[in-house]
């Protein structure tokens, strides 16, 4: 009985060692299997599955003025979340004391730094949730003090925001980004290839809790932030100009005005100001009409200050000089219209410096009748009409500039004082720039460059010279223009003390249907000093309802504005005087 009993045990002991050895045999195959032949696979699998990729935003570039003020910049603004899952007090030490802070008492904190009702937010931090929006868009400063809380179930996350610091200052040339970034508007837009960047990628590995594991971050691509956009402008200028334009259409009860300043020898824009202007921080809290740039998309017809022009080409083509003289009636009868002059008068004997001063109509059209019109058209696109300007800004109107061949026997005249043609203000601007830089045009420059990751600026515009009028004739323009200012009325009103300047009035009906409306466009164009310009500048005022007479609208500011660009910067006062230039005989 005993042999039989061990022989049972043997066997068991037997069959145990053998199911035994097939288990571990069949396991050292899988060990060698999962380790060896299909490491890699099963290691690349299992990262898959724990690898997370994250896209690392470009951070936009900067836009800054001439100066380096920065008109438009990237910030981070912070979401605050919690974890009602994980909320629970916090022990913290204070002043070597360990101290319970309850719950409560967080929210409390919590409601203060956020600026947000403790009773909306204390529920906000029960749950079994892992995730709850506290505030989005906190600053920087907010996020810090919430980090200085040392509480683990709060978290935030990060977001780009554009920010302008200066407000609407050059906002209508800056344009605006959308909450994602996108650009929408203006020089944003226009040089968004700059600006933009190029994203980045990063990968890294989490825990099966989901929580990053640290140094496992590989970046897989590096981000390339955007570049800086360098502009002509000077902010301090162009917020002196926006004020002054703000006051004067509030006191006009005008619909807005504008403003353009040129650097005669470069072409450079010092500032190009609107009233009432966009701030691109809000841009939905302006209509939509003020949130672009009219100095540069807005059209009118430019009325009187196209005399300025008229003269110029009459004398470059041999047709006139200062002292040309006619009679000239306050109306006229041309083809099937009677065209006249702003005011009744007796039949004035005038030189053609004359017709300039008294803005005179029909004086014009006596002394320029003869030029012919393909003439006088090739000299408009010469001066930039028709066409937009080189800056390419976005949305940048043409302004119209009908064929001489399309033109009819009124139109041919009215051209001539500045009716049948519209151009935006800084067209007008730069053809008073190529009057006051010896008949030589410079193309109006906005934009310094796009700023390398060296510094050096880099797509600088080229500034093409183009001989318009002689020397002669644009100085004899410029000297015929500082009459108006010293003799006439509303001229008076636009000098500076100490400077000699030159500038031509614009009183322009605006049409309406198929005629002209009750309305005006007032403007004023000139450069100063006379003697060496540096500045050739524009004001623009767009239906000034309460002023005695509509070619006053625009003088005080431009006024205003001119002397502060001289004083800023530093232009010595003139030291020479007119010479005598007769307007009648």
């Amino acid at each position: 009985m005993k042999r039989a009993g061990q022989t049972s045990i043997t066997r068991r002991m037997r069959l145990f060692l053998t199911v035994s050895t097939i288990l571990a045999v069949v396991f050292a195959i899988r060990l060698i299997d999962f380790q060896i032949v299909r490491a890699e696979a099963i290691s690349e699998y299992s990262y898959e599955n724990r690898a997370v990729t994250r896209t690392i935003p470009a951070v936009r570039g900067d836009i800054i003025d001439a100066n380096g003020t920065v008109l438009a910049t990237t910030v981070y603004r912070y979401d605050i979340n919690a974890a009602p899952a994980m909320v629970r007090p916090v022990e913290r030490v204070v002043d070597g004391v360990s101290q319970v802070i309850s719950v409560e008492a967080i929210a409390a904190d919590l409601a203060s730094i956020l600026q947000e009702d403790i009773a909306v937010l204390l529920p906000k931090l029960t749950g079994t949730s892992n995730y709850v929006n506290l505030k989005k868009r906190v600053d920087a400063e907010t996020h810090r003090k919430i980090v200085d809380l040392g509480v683990p179930w709060l978290f935030s996350d990060a977001h780009q925001n554009r920010l302008y610091p200066n407000g609407a200052v050059a906002g209508n040339l800056l344009g605006f980004v959308d909450t994602d970034g996108k650009a929408l508007a203006g020089l944003e837009r226009q040089f968004n290839a700059c600006l933009a960047g190029v994203d980045g990628q990063e990968s890294f590995e989490t825990g099966v809790d989901g929580i990053r594991i640290p140094a496992s971050a590989v970046v897989t691509q590096e981000v390339k932030d955007g570049r800086d956009v360098v502009l002509t402008i000077d902010a301090g200028l162009q917020y002196h100009a926006q004020q002054i334009l703000a006051a004067e259409v509030e006191r006009l009860d005008a619909d807005w005005a504008a403003a353009v300043v040129i650097e005669v020898k470069t072409g450079k824009i010092v500032l190009a100001a609107e009233a009432p202007s966009v701030d691109p921080n809000d841009p939905g809290k302006s209509p939509p009409e003020e949130r672009g740039a009219r100095v540069f998309q807005f059209a009118y017809e430019p009325g009187s200050t196209m005399k300025s022009l008229t003269a110029a080409t009459a004398i470059d083509l041999g047709f006139a000089n200062m002292g040309t003289q006619v009679s000239a009636p306050d109306s006229i009868a041309v083809f099937d219209r009677t065209i006249s002059d702003s005011f009744s008068h007796d039949t004035m004997n005038l030189t053609l410096a004359g017709v300039l001063r008294y803005s005179s109509n029909v004086g014009t059209i006596l002394i320029a009748r003869d030029v012919p019109a393909s003439s006088r058209y090739d000299y408009m696109l010469r001066f930039g009409f028709g066409k937009p300007t080189e800056v390419g800004f976005e949305g940048e109107t043409s302004g119209v500039l009908n064929d001489y061949r399309d033109w009819d026997g009124v139109t041919n005249f009215t051209t001539l004082f500045g009716q049948a043609l519209s151009v935006s203000p800084v067209q007008m601007t730069s053809a008073y720039q190529t009057l006051a830089n010896g008949g030589v045009r410079l193309n109006p420059i906005l934009v310094a460059g796009c700023r390398d990751d060296n510094g050096e600026l880099t797509s600088i515009p080229k500034s093409t010279a183009t001989q318009v009028v002689s020397a002669q004739t644009a100085n004899d323009v410029v000297l015929m223009l500082e009459k108006v200012v010293e003799d006439g009325a509303i001229g008076k009103v636009t000098s500076v003390p100490g400077y000699r300047t030159a500038g031509k009035t614009g009183t322009a009906e605006i049409p309406e249907g198929a005629g002209y409306g009750d309305f005006y466009a007032t403007s004023f164009f000139g450069m100063a000093p006379v003697e060496d310009p540096k500045y050739a500048m524009g004001v623009m005022v767009y239906k000034p309802k309460l002023v005695y007479t509509n070619s006053m609208a625009a003088a005080g500011s431009y006024q205003k504005i001119l002397s502060q660009i001289l004083l800023s910067n530093r232009v010595p006062p003139s030291t020479t005087v007119s010479p005598e230039i007769p307007s009648k005989w």
